[in-house]
């Protein structure tokens, strides 16, 4: 019996290619044979990636009735039924299912992560197997497979290289650098970290130039993408803050609301009161205890919300996202395609007789010198880009030679005119082992040889170097100052290149030796316009910003720097460290770097999860930017993730909350000032509620306590809370808000909605709203003499008015008496308008006065009404002018 196959092999990178191949028992130069390739298809499965199931919208549905204060509800419906009190259950199932349908279509949302990963692999491989060459489905892919790669291929198994000629792959989306890998057969040391394993070429990167033959090690969820895969699956779906503390004040409210029934039913029993009476009057404080307005609202607030952030190009997954990004502290943020532009440009060129700085759209400052016209020349001569195609968006094509055809063709470079340059004779590839590429040309004498590649490989084969007034030596003191000059650069966060050229001598053996030195050319992937003024905005509102990408710890500390990210010299922290990292138990050296580091390079994945992961285990509401198949997980893990709509992948979008339309970091700084003034408004409509509810339970209660009737019945309390509440708490969720939230620093992440400073405004306006009502009822029945149900009628108008007028009561300390959020939200007065006529309607509309059971009452009777419904707006005022001193 033959050898088990070594199926995956996890540090194949590691091996030589023939070691992997015999270990796959496979011969590179035929393949598998079709029974072997179905033989291990049965054994180890299609190459796909697993797929999440997704929740069912019944699943969905159940979940907006897992909720204590829906259970209390529930409960006085059933009490309704049972003591015969049909009108007012029906109520109350209506608000349930009201707020049900609500929730159930803002969350109708199935987790479609794993289905954008599986579309990745929805192509074709070219692959060898019993001598012969074809085209596969990917999911046949089986390891031990040779795959052929060419131009524009996307890789669709993880690989490793047997043979290669100039193989490039853009990796951005998995690793987040945004310049091609050039790839080479030999092995790399196992502690490689992904991003340098270039003998490897994984699923889901594209193939920019070359061409190779790989032997496949790894397919579906073995993958690198597979286990990103994993990653995402392993996240689980966390309450919001806003949803955590919302259930917080849910939790209290409930056994507020318990404790006041149990002693109401247990006070009135001990006095002899009938039981059937208790528990109605019983059911009708839990009715008053409880805001059954505040989801409607909450949710009507939010949704509004996120209106205005989709015309600020902020697209809103996840209604809770909205407020979550007011309370955030800390924004991680990908570097490539989400601070830069995920394309290169060329900065400089440095030559011999000094630098050429790029300007406006890339034209040169200077255009006669003949160093630079010869920089131009190799750039966009030696190029393995077809001509043309320096304006194309095309994925495949390396950015490094497109910025460089663009730089010429700005320049309005012709390479006849200005050097004398013909047609293209025979090229050299780039070979990965010398780190070099030529191409030969008509020109010259016998024609002449441009270079370009590795700086310090191109400076290392150069014997002189091109000046305009002649060419000088390139002794060992000159390569060490252009060495020098390189790493100067490299420092900046800028990729070089070093260009070269020579004639063409028909006897040479080497093609990169004796070269004449032109100079260096340096590129970079450009930072975004707009993201230095919105960092500036984000670190003035007391978040810190922090950068994390896949790339070199030099580029990412320049980016840094230039972005204001940080002011100078950045403590950088790579992935490596954080290999074996526990983010519950780290390491108190690793955690206290951890926590003032602000620029993270060579980031995989896995890094990435872990770093949000120890934030958030740090008290920090953690917003996580990015827009690549590797920053997925994260972004999931994230209390916000935010994705890049116009380059972002599609995996990236799925696992976030919010989406830029426009890929603008400055969208963020617009959407955390929305998160904040919906918060603002938010505990404005809880403050405004609250006291409403506790009037209405005060009134109950002290009725009660004296040995009167109930001045309110449940079924009136009911359309208090559903219709002359709700409409003025949503238009305070309205209001417009002001931008010096920004200058306020975050909410402490534990802050609830309801503090213990908020719980004494609410009690004492609740309390001032219940003796006004009480005192109305009294002066009803005995000064006016009104009948029981005139006094209830008396006593309604008075608190549905003193609850109208307690609108004003939230206005800010600090805010004009007459001018003043509250007053200039024109929501406000349409609110107060509204609930007018409808208060008027449930007392002067025969079929609903009959409903509610609420007489119209006498002249003497509505002023009584009309003039203790004031007595708590002025206190309120004077409250709020003595809590401003």
């Amino acid at each position: 019996m033959s050898d088990p196959i070594e199926t995956h092999l996890s540090h194949a990178f590691a091996l030589p290619a023939a070691d992997v191949a015999a270990r796959l028992k496979v011969d590179p130069e035929q393949g598998l044979s079709d029974a072997d390739a179905a033989a291990r298809r049965v054994r180890y499965g299609p190459n796909l990636l697993g797929r999440t199931r997704a929740k069912s919208p019944f699943r969905i549905l159940v979940h907006q009735f897992n909720s204590i204060v829906v259970w209390l509800l529930a409960a006085a419906a059933v009490l309704s039924i049972m003591f015969g009190d049909y009108v007012e259950a029906v109520a109350v199932i209506l608000v349930l299912l009201i707020n049900a349908t609500i929730g159930f279509v803002t969350e109708l949302r199935a987790a479609r992560s794993m289905e954008a990963l599986y579309a990745i692999a929805e192509v074709v491989a070219r692959v060898r197997r019993s001598g012969k060459v074809f085209d596969i489905p990917i999911q046949d892919l089986v390891p031990g497979d040779i795959v052929l790669l060419e131009a524009g291929d996307l890789v669709s198994a993880d690989l490793r290289l047997v043979s290669s000629s100039n193989l490039h792959c853009d990796e951005s989306t998995l690793t987040g650098e945004s310049v091609p890998v050039p790839k080479t057969v030999k092995p790399v040391a196992k502690e490689t970290v992904l991003n340098d394993r270039t003998s490897m070429a994984y699923k889901g990167t594209a193939v920019t130039q070359g061409a190779a033959e790989a032997v496949v090690v790894a397919t579906g969820m073995d993958t690198e993408i597979g286990q990103i895969a994993r990653l995402i699956e392993s996240v689980d779906d966390e309450a919001s803050p806003l949803e955590k503390r919302l259930d917080r004040l849910g939790h209290r409210l409930i056994g507020l609301t318990l404790v006041l029934v149990v002693l109401t039913v247990s006070l009135g029993v001990l006095r002899q009161q009938p039981l059937a009476d208790m528990i109605q009057t019983g059911v009708a404080l839990a009715v008053a205890a409880i805001p059954e307005g505040l989801p409607i609202v909450a949710t009507l607030c939010l949704a509004r919300g996120m209106l205005r952030m989709a015309r600020r190009n902020a697209l809103v997954n996840r209604l809770s996202s909205v407020e979550t990004l007011g309370s955030t502290n800390m924004i991680l943020t990908d570097k490539t395609g989400t601070l830069t532009e995920n394309r290169m440009e060329v900065e400089r060129y440095v030559l011999p007789d000094g630098p050429v700085e790029m300007s406006g759209k890339g034209a040169p400052a200077r255009l006669d010198d003949a160093s630079l016209r010869w920089a131009l020349c190799v750039g966009s001569l030696c190029n393995s880009v077809p001509a043309g195609a320096e304006n194309s968006t095309a994925t495949s094509a390396d950015p490094m030679e497109l910025a460089l055809l663009r730089a010429a063709q700005i320049a309005g470079f012709d390479a006849l005119v200005d050097c004398d340059v013909g047609d293209v004779t025979k090229t050299y590839p780039f070979d990965p082992d010398r780190l070099m590429m030529a191409t030969d040309h008509h020109g010259g004498d016998g024609g002449i040889r441009l270079v370009k590649g590795a700086p310090e490989a191109v400076i290392a084969q150069c014997a002189s170097i091109f000046t305009p007034s002649g060419s000088t030596a390139m002794d060992d003191a000159a390569k060490a100052l252009w060495l020098a000059k390189t790493r100067t650069e490299t420092a900046r966060g800028l990729r070089c290149l070093g260009l070269a050229k020579r004639g063409v001598d028909a006897s040479d053996s080497d093609p990169f030796e004796n070269l004449e030195w032109i100079g260096l050319v340096c590129l970079a992937d450009p930072l975004r316009e707009d993201v230095p003024a919105a960092i500036a905005a984000c670190r003035g509102a007391g978040i810190d910003v922090v950068m994390i990408t896949g790339d070199h710890a030099e580029t990412a500390a320049a980016i840094a720097v230039e972005a204001g990210i940080v002011d100078a010299d950045p403590d950088v922290v790579e992935g490596q460290l954080l290999q074996d990292f526990d983010p519950k138990h780290p390491d108190s050296a690793l955690s206290e770097r951890l926590n003032t580091a602000r620029v993270f390079a060579r980031f995989a994945p896995a890094n990435k999860l872990a770093l949000v992961a120890f934030h958030q285990s740090q008290g920090r509401i953690i917003a996580m930017t990015g827009d690549g198949v590797n920053d997925a997980p994260a972004l999931k893990k994230a209390d916000i993730g935010i994705a890049m709509g116009e380059r972002g992948t599609q995996v990236a979008r799925e696992a976030s909350d919010i989406i830029l339309l426009d890929d603008a970091f400055g969208t963020i700084a617009d959407a955390v000032m929305q998160g904040r003034i919906i918060f603002a408004n938010i505990r404005k409509f809880v403050v405004y509620l609250m006291s409403c509810n506790v009037s209405e339970v005060l009134v109950v209660a002290f009725a009660l306590g004296l040995g009167m009737a109930a001045p309110l019945l449940p079924l009136q309390i009911l359309f208090l809370n559903l219709v002359t509440d709700v409409f003025p708490a949503f238009a305070l969720g309205l209001g417009q808000g002001n931008a010096t939230v920004m200058k306020e620093p975050p909410r402490d992440a534990s802050e609830p909605i309801v503090d213990r400073k908020t719980w004494v405004r609410i009690s004492v306006l609740g309390l001032v709203i219940a003796c006004s009502t009480l005192g109305a009822y009294a002066l009803a029945q005995f000064h006016l003499q009104l009948g029981q149900s005139e006094a209830i009628t008396v006593a309604f108008l008075t608190i549905a008015l003193a609850q109208l007028w307690n609108v004003f009561n939230v206005r800010k300390p600090n805010d004009g008496l007459f001018l003043n959020e509250i007053t200039r939200n024109i929501f406000v007065w349409l609110a107060i308008a509204l609930c007018l006529v409808l208060i008027a309607g449930a007392v002067w509309i025969p079929g609903l006065s009959l409903v509610l059971d609420l007489p119209p009452p006498n002249l003497a009777g509505l002023a009584v009404a009309a003039g203790m419904s004031v007595v708590p707006l002025i206190f309120g005022q004077v409250l709020i002018a003595f809590s401003a001193r």
